[in-house]
């Protein structure tokens, strides 16, 4: 008699632990898009961006690379048309991405010029992502990893190095 009262116990204990994580709150509606970024020098890095939608309206853009390491910082910028636009405006700085870990995490509500973007304007964009392998002289040039994002992702990918252009970082 014992031993079913203690398994009865137990089962209802696993039920009320399983309806609480079924039932956790969450900052994030649910809708989130995932981007591929391609090796674009000789650099072996690649990666992806997610963007996910908080229900504050922000978004979080979370990079993920593979071939880092040590201690730089990569810059992340947010260009305007598709990853071939020469000089390509920036709409938004990124949180740089830490070689160490390949990784990268920014809170987006604002563009650069100080226009508010939800996760829907940002998913509608005609934009790309480049990752650069310094902030400042000659290695500013140097792309790590890029792709399209948004309605620049729906078009002809690029392939390998072909069709990265030389952004307008400064």
């Amino acid at each position: 008699m014992k031993k079913g009262l203690f398994f009865l116990c137990g089962l209802i204990l696993l039920a009320c632990q399983e309806t609480e994580s079924v039932n956790e709150v969450t900052d994030f509606t649910g809708n989130e898009t995932t981007y591929l970024l391609q090796q674009a020098s000789d650099y072996a890095v690649n990666g992806t961006i997610l963007f996910k939608e908080k229900k504050d309206g922000t978004t979080i853009a979370n990079v993920q690379l593979n071939g880092t390491d040590g201690t730089l910082k990569y810059p992340v910028h947010l260009h305007l048309g598709n990853i071939a636009t020469p000089n390509a405006e920036v709409a938004l700085l990124l949180s740089p991405v830490n070689a160490d870990n390949g990784k990268s995490e920014t809170i987006i509500t604002r563009l650069a010029d100080d226009s508010s973007v939800t996760y829907q304007q940002l998913i509608g964009m005609e934009a790309c992502i480049k990752i650069h392998l310094a902030e400042s002289g000659p290695d500013r040039d140097v792309i790590l990893a890029g792709g399209n994002i948004g309605k620049s992702s729906l078009k002809e990918a690029t392939s390998g190095r072909i069709g990265f252009s030389v952004c307008k970082s400064e």
